[in-house]
């Protein structure tokens, strides 16, 4: 009696361990199931980045800047941090000696939201707003000893949003009255990202007379872009402050703040809502959109996939230890600053490799080779305790 009860115990607990420990596949197939829960799909999109770059000069462009520190002021407020946007400014209109409101910038006659504030990080400024800085910002093709918060630091995993807006015209954008930006030029610019695995994907942005002609020449993948005005149209301003004696923003850059400010940072809204909410009886020229070279159609991406934060979340072993960053041996893990400022509930990703066929096998095999002597051992124990007993 005692060698059934002996046999059929062990029986038991070699099942359950054998159950546990689960075969390779039926453990890769859990990994894939956690990564599914926490990823929700099979985009890589992980971190967002922005360059926001204003290319006019002088007092009466003060819009430009206005515009500028506006998209600036909206992304921060959806959750994306300084670390993560380039800013530039061809002028510091905030404290031009012209300016009755000393070191503020406002959007609206009322003045009642000041965007300049305590709280604005300049990258360039002045004379550093140039054609060469804002495309070797865009590839990465910097000197060494420019400060990590001059550079556009994404990666593979990047959402960029690059927003734009001047004086253009027919596939080119002044930069300063000095020197010209054309759509060839930032065209093969984002290949050349595409090519370093520089962003997922990229919006671009650009309110300028003739804006729409600026993404022309695109050819990269999974760009969408959109403008504020066709080919031969002008990029009209929005409102006049008569104190300040000049018009403080535009049109275009107007109706997408009044957009964005209706969001929050878990906002559901996406790309081709906005779209679709263009209206040129109100921006007062045809805001044009190119999405041809995105295979995600902009219905399926959201508004805060560019303009907002977004939570990073490793799912990886316990005993694993971090994986090496591109640049060194350190993790590539975010710091305890950008972790304090990223949204923790905005949305989260699982960045993880699926491990080489074989890996972990020898582990694995190992394991269940010790669960099979123990369930030998255990019908040999109960064999000898029967053979005993009934020799008794």
């Amino acid at each position: 009696m005692l060698a059934a009860v002996w046999i059929v115990a062990w029986g038991l607990i070699c099942a359950a361990v054998s159950g546990f420990a689960g075969s390779p596949d039926q453990l890769h197939e859990h990994h894939e199931q956690v990564a599914e829960l926490f990823a929700g799909g099979e985009d890589r999109h992980t971190n967002n980045w922005a360059v926001l770059a204003c290319t006019s000069r002088f007092w009466f462009n003060y819009r430009h800047i206005a515009n500028t520190l506006a998209i600036y002021r909206s992304i921060k407020r959806l959750g994306i941090p300084d670390s993560n946007i380039i800013l530039m400014l061809a002028d510091d209109v905030a404290c031009n000696a012209r300016n009755i409101f000393p070191a503020t910038v406002y959007a609206n006659p009322n003045r009642q939201l000041d965007l300049y504030g305590d709280s604005v990080e300049v990258d360039y400024s002045g004379y550093e707003v140039t054609v060469e800085n804002f495309l070797r910002t865009l590839t990465g093709r910097l000197n060494p000893n420019v400060a990590p918060n001059k550079r556009l630091l994404s990666d593979a995993s990047s959402n960029v949003l690059i927003y734009l807006t001047g004086h253009g015209g027919n596939e080119f954008l002044k930069f300063q009255d000095n020197e010209e930006l054309s759509a060839f030029d930032v065209a093969d610019a984002v290949e050349q990202m595409w090519e370093k695995r520089r962003y997922n994907r990229l919006l671009f942005m650009i309110d300028t007379c003739q804006a729409n002609t600026m993404y022309s020449q695109f050819y990269s993948p999974n760009i969408i872009a959109t403008g504020s005005s066709a080919l031969g149209e002008n990029s009209l301003s929005h409102d006049n402050d008569y104190d300040v004696g000049v018009a403080i923003i535009d049109s275009y850059t107007h109706f997408v703040l009044g957009y964005l400010e209706g969001m929050n940072k878990t906002s559901q809204l996406n790309l081709q809502q906005l779209f679709d909410a263009y209206d040129s009886t109100i921006i007062r020229s045809n805001a044009g959109v190119s999405s041809h070279l995105s295979p995600k159609s902009p219905r399926d991406i959201l508004l805060t996939d560019f303009f907002g934060g977004v939570a990073r979340v490793e799912v990886t072993p316990s005993d694993s230890p971090g994986a090496a960053s591109a640049t060194g041996w350190e993790p590539d893990r975010p710091s305890e600053r950008e972790n304090r400022l990223q949204p923790k509930h905005r949305r989260f990703k699982v960045l993880h490799d699926r491990p080489p066929q074989g890996a972990g096998l020898a582990h694995r095999t190992t394991n269940t080779q010790i669960v099979g002597l123990l369930c030998g051992m255990g019908v040999l124990l109960g064999a000898a305790s029967f053979v005993y007993m009934h020799r008794q």
